[in-house]
């Protein structure tokens, strides 16, 4: 098979397939095997990254936070705390979405608020308040 065809095959480009054979025919079999991770090894071990998660789900207020909101800047913080890593606040995101965590808003209601009369006012007050057509 040509290597243009192979490359096609294999969804990569030609310039890939002539080193690996390359590869084959001054070093063989061996230097085709697997390559090891690529980039820059994690910071974090995984037994910390479950730790971290552990962590998380406990709550902000555990580490003296007033509200049950995890924002970056406060999970760089306790990362730094507990691992004594430090993360820039804007790849911590990328740590929590490796965990399996997604990007919350939290609702803007009061704690105090109560949904039956809220259903009440929109029923009875709400429409007089209206502007008629």
């Amino acid at each position: 098979m040509r290597q243009a065809e192979i490359a096609r095959q294999l969804r990569v480009v030609p310039q890939t397939v002539a080193r690996w054979a390359h590869d084959y025919r001054t070093q063989g079999k061996s230097a085709l095997r697997k390559a090891g991770r690529a980039g820059r090894m994690p910071r974090l071990s995984e037994k910390q990254r479950q730790q971290l998660e552990k962590l998380l789900v406990a709550g902000p207020e555990r580490i003296g936070y007033e509200t049950p909101l995890w924002t970056c800047p406060r999970v760089a913080d306790l990362i730094e705390q507990e691992f004594q890593v430090r993360y820039h606040e804007g790849h911590v995101w990328k740590i929590l979405v490796g965990l399996g965590w997604s990007p919350q808003r939290p609702e803007g209601r009061a704690r105090e608020r109560n949904e039956e009369q809220v259903r009440q006012w929109k029923k009875q007050v709400w429409p007089g308040l209206k502007k008629k057509r």
